[in-house]
């Protein structure tokens, strides 16, 4: 044991009286409780926080280019639906390598849109040309709105992300009738400085067509846009979560587009190219595919979804 100028070494051992060795004893007994006591606490605390159209454009997508190798997995299907869990605050310490990290969640689309056609059509400026605000993403073939899957995964994402100390912002709650518009998205996360930006989707193609994809953004320059210095931290955060979320879903990259790599670069979407902080979009599978939209309607594995997303975001950010 080390002491210092404020600490009295101890008297020795042959000095000292029977009764001040077993108040000695007692109170050595007592403070070590008191050490037990917070840390079996916090190892409970762990214990519970561990346990169509997609993108914000419309379609069809324009793809720049093949990106780098993935991870292959298998699906395994899951059933049922539930609403999502309420957001307790953040339960880690704020010290650590997460301390005064931000991370901006984007929940895709709006259960409102559907209603808002109108004010989601009005075209606004994504730098390199103009599009529409905002889209009503797709649903299941029974019905389930990708802006309910979106926001449900959304909000268990950042009770995750809390729990390692993170400050997370979500750029919408449904609690606004329709929106935002993509400028105001990729705004936010701007003006949040955030670390990462991660945009929450699920695809709405035709059956058969299964698997994520992450959405990387391609050097694009032109009014407002200018992603030539987010896209190398974005691929590396792309590649992250693209790892980590076919490990911890056990989902596959898509099949459909992307050559297996579970990646995608495109230059069309607004999210991203007016975003000045890394940024990736996640599709998190095919709605409209019968056996994903069993994963995708699944609150287990919409648990599953946030959790591979918060684990690439961690070990991006250095966590």
């Amino acid at each position: 044991m080390r002491y210092d100028d404020s600490t009295p070494a101890p008297e020795p051992a042959s000095s000292v009286s029977p009764e001040r060795r077993w108040f000695a004893r007692r109170s050595a007994l007592a403070v070590g409780t008191a050490v037990l006591a917070p840390t079996a606490l916090a190892g409970w605390v762990l214990v519970q926080v561990t346990t169509g159209a997609g993108a914000d454009d419309a379609r069809p997508p324009r793809i720049v280019m093949p990106a780098a190798s993935g991870t292959d997995a298998s699906a395994a299907p899951q059933t049922s639906a539930a609403t999502p869990p309420t957001t307790p605050g953040p339960s880690a310490s704020a010290k650590g390598p997460l301390a005064g990290r931000t991370v901006v969640i984007d929940p895709g689309h709006n259960t409102g849109n559907f209603k808002h056609t109108s004010e989601i059509d009005q075209k606004v400026d994504i730098g390199t040309n103009r599009k529409e605000c905002d889209t009503t993403g797709t649903t299941t073939n029974s019905g389930y709105m990708e802006a309910e899957f979106t926001l449900d995964v959304s909000r268990r994402l950042r009770t995750v992300l809390e729990a390692k100390g993170l400050k997370v912002v979500l750029t919408h709650e449904a609690d606004r009738p329709w929106g935002p518009c993509i400028n105001e998205r990729a705004r936010i996360g701007n003006e949040a400085g955030a670390d990462a930006v991660v945009s929450v989707h699920a695809d709405g193609v035709s059956e058969g067509n299964r698997g994520y994809h992450v959405i990387l953004p391609a050097k694009v320059k032109g009014g407002a846009a200018d992603t030539a210095k987010i896209v190398e931290p974005s691929r590396s955060l792309g590649e992250r979560i693209a790892s980590n979320f076919a490990r911890t879903t056990g989902s596959a990259p898509a099949n459909y587009l992307g050559g297996g790599t579970g990646l995608v670069v495109r230059d069309d979407l607004g999210g991203l190219n007016l975003s000045t902080r890394p940024k990736v979009f996640i599709e998190c599978g095919n709605m409209r595919d019968a056996k994903d939209a069993a994963l995708l309607t699944s609150p287990q594995w919409r648990q599953k979804a946030a959790q591979g997303i918060a684990d690439g975001i961690v070990g991006f950010l250095g966590g």
